[in-house]
């Protein structure tokens, strides 16, 4: 059968530490802290923090962040919710009354709620750090203050932006181009007022301040005193012979682990080329997947969400030979991934948001960080348990994930980029890790499938779930053929899409560490030592 995507397969190995991002600036800051002997914790952070400077279209200090910790074979992974609350002045009523059906997306401050990221940040250098927080920051600040160079995708990033005076960071040199050095002034005084004064110099600092002044009303001072970050309990799962953990709702991590354990039952190929290896986990992914906006929500119980008897109908309804209906449900963009492992195996699974690209398109004026749009998730449906409201998490579609061997021991952290494409896109790579034994960079660069609904934006893929495209990622005819004949409806994507994610993975090996960069990101690093 043919390879649906010919690519190289590229594995790093190290033997201490090491590091996966998207942008090798800021993987290299985190393999620094790794030197320095700092824990994976530290290196995550630095690793965010730059992609905070240099990748303000993907995420940022004005958007969210979600992480588990895995810190030993005793112990669950830590597992840190810092996704914002939206702000008191959120009024559902006020909304329907404009004529609104849902939260406008772009230019409007009712989708941004209060940014997370700072205080994830700060809670797991508080749980888990061992270096100053203002070495950590410092790779991030120079390259705020003195540029860094702008990467291919950033630049076909800017063409939507351009026309606001707080792009000016990116507009105002000239014209932009790859390795155009960018320098940002007011992302380095806030990075240098969070070394200082810790999230005051955050939430009650210049950014604070003029986050309250943007929002006319949305946000009081009261909502920025609040720490957006809560350490919870994770969601869990046993599947391919190992224990996946995710993040509780409001993510849509769940999708991963109920998705993984309804394909685990199914009779598999090993072969990935083989169609009805894809044919098994779309019909998987559709039927974990169905009622997500019905059950999804900052109340929704995570474990009951992947508990058996809730999925063992939807594996019962699952046919290799066919498309199948939708089981009854019972009663119940943009974004980026990294990944980090220490010396003592310590392995930090982390992903921050700006939601959509740019987010909102609105930004902090003052310090031109520009904020998230994640209430995206929230209905104007009244009583729906996620109606947007005052001081309420949106559904959230970022989704980390981890796993571990049946001693408790670390095995692999992965992740990636991609709005509601998440869970698909880890389940193949857990499928192909797990199952087919594929080494890191195979499974990483090779083709992927996604679905996706009518609706372009990449957020509403389960409004009508029983009208699913699935995208075939580059040049797959067994995939394709094999698809149609089972009924499915399919379309050809290019091979390296960004659609498809950027994904990253590090593996725990008996030899040390092995892991892969996704080639879609274009400047993506794995960096060890």
């Amino acid at each position: 059968m043919s390879q649906p995507l010919q690519v190289p397969h590229l594995t790093t190995h190290a033997p201490a530490g090491m590091v996966c991002s998207i942008d090798h600036l800021a993987s290299s800051a985190g393999v620094d802290m790794l030197r320095a002997n700092g824990s994976a914790v530290d290196a995550a952070i630095a690793t965010s923090a730059v992609l905070a400077v240099t990748s303000q279209h993907l995420c940022g200090m004005g958007g969210d962040l979600w992480a588990l910790v895995h810190h030993g074979a005793n112990s669950p992974p830590d597992t840190l919710n810092a996704s914002g609350r939206a702000g008191s002045g959120a009024d559902a009523d006020r909304a329907r009354a404009e004529g609104l059906n849902e939260l406008p997306m772009q230019d409007d401050i009712r989708a941004t709620p209060v940014p997370g990221c700072v205080d994830g940040w700060l809670a797991l250098h508080q749980r888990h750090g061992k270096l100053p927080f203002g070495a950590i920051l410092a790779p991030a600040i120079e390259l705020a203050e003195n540029g860094f160079p702008a990467s291919p995708i950033l630049v076909n990033s800017v063409e939507r932006i351009r026309h606001y005076p707080w792009a000016a960071d990116y507009t105002e040199p000239g014209p932009l181009r790859p390795g155009s050095r960018i320098r940002r002034p007011g992302v380095a005084r806030t990075l240098k007022a969070i070394a200082s004064d810790g999230r005051e110099g955050f939430y009650q600092g210049e950014f604070g301040r003029g986050l309250i002044t943007l929002g006319q009303g949305e946000f009081t001072e009261e909502d920025l005193l609040a720490s957006q970050a809560d350490w919870v309990d994770p969601v869990t799962l046993d599947a391919f012979g190992h224990t996946l953990w995710t993040t509780p709702p409001n993510s849509q991590g769940y999708l991963s682990l109920a998705s993984a354990w309804i394909a685990d039952r199914l009779d598999l190929p090993t072969d990935t080329t083989d169609p009805l290896w894809a044919h098994l986990l779309v019909e998987a992914s559709r039927q974990a997947g169905f009622d997500r906006p019905d059950v999804l929500d900052d109340r929704a119980n995570g474990m009951a969400l992947v508990a058996p008897e809730r999925l063992a109908p939807r594996l019962a309804a699952i046919s290799p030979d066919h498309t199948s209906g939708l089981a009854s449900p019972g009663q119940s963009g943009d974004t980026m991934y990294m990944c980090a492992v220490d010396r003592n195996r310590m392995g930090v699974s982390l992903i921050q948001s700006n939601a959509g690209g740019w987010g909102s398109g609105l930004a902090e004026p003052s310090t031109r960080i520009f904020v998230h749009n994640r209430g995206l998730g929230f209905n104007l449906r009244k009583g729906h348990g996620a109606e947007y409201g005052p001081l309420r998490r949106p559904p959230h579609t970022l989704a980390p994930a981890l796993v571990t061997n049946p001693d408790g021991s670390l095995r692999t952290v992965l992740g990636t980029m991609g709005g509601d494409t998440q869970p698909q896109i880890v389940l193949q790579l857990l499928a192909r890790l797990l199952h087919s034994n594929e080494s890191p960079g195979r499974a990483i660069a090779s083709g992927r499938w996604r679905l996706r609904s009518k609706n372009p934006s990449g957020f509403h893929t389960w409004s009508a779930p029983d009208e699913l495209i699935v995208e075939v990622e580059g040049h797959a005819p067994d995939w394709h053929t094999g698809l149609a004949d089972r009924g499915h409806v399919t379309q050809n994507q290019p091979a390296h899409d960004s659609g498809f994610g950027h994904a990253h993975l590090i593996d725990v090996t008996a030899d040390g560490l092995a892991g892969s960069a996704d080639p879609r990101a274009l400047t993506g690093s794995a960096a060890g030592h």
